[in-house]
């Protein structure tokens, strides 16, 4: 597990104006402004089935992508003010898991692990992002969780995102 304390205004631009986290599943959201706006990204199949004169096309995945929510917290955010405070919880989808196992050569099976985390936190004028690992079956062995705690420091390198380690 890795806490990131991280350059506000360049990780916003990257968390809402650009591409850089879209392909993460947006598992849930908290955004206090003049009000407390509380998301959750589980989708809801008979949503889709609702559509008769369209092509139905069920999503196979549980959660939305960050990419189908971005535009939607970003209206919540944009303004005068800055937010109070608000908190994004992120996963690794299932085929970016299987590519880190695979490319990180380990031992581990996509259906052991449970979920890869980014847990983003910003209150008054801080931003941290926190690191999660979760597995399906208990290990002592930890290069899953330092292989995902590099992949996350090579992401906010890429989008040129300042942090500094605070655990």
């Amino acid at each position: 597990m890795l806490i990131l304390s991280l350059d506000t205004k360049k990780c916003m631009n990257a968390l809402l104006l650009q591409h850089a986290f879209d392909s993460f599943l947006f598992l849930e959201a908290e955004i206090t402004t003049f009000n407390t706006y509380h998301i959750d990204g589980r989708l809801h199949k008979n949503f889709y089935r609702q559509q008769t004169n369209e092509e139905i096309v069920i999503p196979e995945r549980q959660y939305a992508l960050w990419a189908e929510q971005r535009e939607f917290c970003f209206s919540v955010i944009k303004g005068k003010r800055t937010p109070l405070n608000f908190r994004f919880i992120f996963s690794l989808s299932a085929p970016n898991i299987a590519k880190l196992l695979e490319k990180e050569q380990l031992s581990f099976t996509p259906s052991d692990v449970q979920g890869l985390y980014l847990n983003f936190k910003y209150d008054v004028e801080t931003l941290t992002c926190t690191t999660g690992t979760s597995m399906h079956l208990f290990t002592l062995d930890k290069s899953l969780e330092n292989a995902w705690d590099k992949m996350v420091q090579r992401i906010f390198t890429k989008y040129e995102i300042p942090f500094e380690h605070l655990a």
